[in-house]
């Protein structure tokens, strides 16, 4: 009786051993897939043209020369600077820059020709850059039109089919380890499967004379008995519900969040060049932003103030002047959407608050297309509201909440504290 008892104990071990490995392997083949290897990689620049320091000029360049100029041919306003420095001498280049009229005014042949090219506008003279200044900005410019090119063709080489980048999935020798590995674990684990069928056999007292199956039936009939093995076959239904359960919940919170919502508008205007490479300001063409709830969807008109004299032949400007002729509004698709039954104040958030418009809308410099980053859902506003301090600098409204406030607590006057979290606030 007791060698029997044994017998059984002996085998339940073999089984248990053989459960707990096979939920080892599978939860390293759910968790292998987040391995990621990193590959970093150095360019060098070129020296700067001219003996001027480039990272210099880039800030010069960047505040002064980026909202009419391009470092590549592209016109903007301006015309493109790529090769600039070596069509002119650097004294022509620094009268030029410190004042283009005087320039124009000497007759020289090629200033006329330019200022009649670019419909007569006026360049905005620099007299207090120094030679070091001007230099800097010309090796600047050289620096970038030759890394520009470059850059586009590794961007455009590390696009893979369908539009997706290279770079953004698992490398070549992370599929092969990931595949070997996997190889091995099936391999693995079928041996010891075998391994507990042959034991097993052994201590029920099969004689040698029985005959043996081979591998690939032993492997079958293994697999056949774990997946009618109770514990196994209640964990795997449990997990399956759980499951479900969870995809159903976050389904049911999800409705109504368009987060990562991009449609497509009826203009191509980018953001990443006007707002990012050019830096214009949002409030430029967001009017309402600084005085009203809503922020403005700009007019036409609005974008005519520049695009009358840059880019007038493009075929999305084309549509402006189609929608002005028609004199018809420009139907702009609304990306970001809050229910009718919550009040939103750009004005008391922006001008009152002092918040970027990164806190609530991402880079949109950094958007070709815009979209909705955040979620706006109110559990995301009233997070906001816990943790955003309120900025009561230079604003007396706030002095005797700020002393109220600190009578009570040591912590710094948050949203939450002079009733951001009351229904009455969003709702009414």
């Amino acid at each position: 009786m007791n060698i029997s008892f044994r017998k059984n104990a002996r085998i339940c071990s073999y089984f248990s051993y053989s459960r707990i490995f096979f939920t080892i392997a599978v939860a390293l083949l759910l968790n292998v897939q987040n391995l990621a290897f990193a590959q970093d990689s150095t360019a060098t620049a070129a020296a700067p043209a001219g003996g001027g320091d480039a990272a210099k000029g880039e800030t010069l360049f960047k505040n002064n020369c980026a909202q009419c100029h391009a470092v590549t041919d592209e016109r903007v306003v301006g015309p493109g600077l790529k090769g600039v420095s070596g069509r002119h001498d650097f004294a022509w280049l620094a009268k030029w820059v410190r004042n283009s009229q005087a320039v124009i005014a000497s007759g020289d042949p090629y200033a006329v020709k330019i200022y009649n090219e670019y419909s007569k506008a006026q360049m905005t003279s620099f007299p207090n850059l120094s030679d070091d200044d001007i230099k800097g900005i010309f090796a600047y410019v050289d620096q970038a039109s030759t890394a520009a090119p470059a850059a586009a063709a590794g961007a455009g080489g590390a696009t893979a089919a369908g539009g997706e980048s290279k770079g953004e999935g698992p490398s070549d020798l992370f599929v092969i380890v990931l595949g070997a590995l996997v190889v091995v674990m099936i391999l693995v684990l079928g041996v010891l499967l075998v391994i507990v069928s042959l034991l097993s056999k052994a201590v029920s007292g099969e004689t040698e004379t029985t005959a043996k199956p081979d591998f690939m039936t032993s492997l079958g009939n293994s697999l056949k008995r774990i997946s009618l093995d109770p514990a196994i076959r209640s964990a795997t239904l449990w997990i399956f519900v759980l499951l479900v359960l969870k995809a159903t919940l976050d389904g049911a919170y999800n409705v109504g969040v368009q987060q990562g919502y991009a449609p497509k508008q009826p203009i191509s205007f980018s953001h990443k060049l006007h707002a990012g490479e050019y830096k214009i300001d949002c409030n430029y063409c967001h009017t309402g932003v600084n005085r009203g709830k809503s922020a403005h969807i700009p007019s036409a008109n609005i974008c005519m103030n520049c695009h009358g004299v840059i880019k007038k032949e493009s075929p999305e400007i084309q549509k402006i002047y189609t929608s002005i002729e028609n004199n018809q509004p420009i139907e702009w698709v609304r990306v970001h959407n809050l229910p009718d039954l919550a009040y939103f104040n750009h004005a008391q958030h922006v001008n009152v608050g002092g918040l970027e418009c990164q806190t609530c809308h991402g880079e949109v410099e950094k958007m070709e297309v815009i979209q909705q980053r955040s979620s706006l859902t109110m559990g995301w506003c009233i997070d906001c509201h816990r943790k955003t301090e309120v900025n009561t600098k230079d604003n007396q409204y706030y002095d005797k909440l700020v002393q109220l406030h600190a009578s009570e607590s040591k912590e710094a006057l948050k949203v939450a504290d002079i009733g951001g979290l009351e229904c009455s606030k969003c709702h009414y």
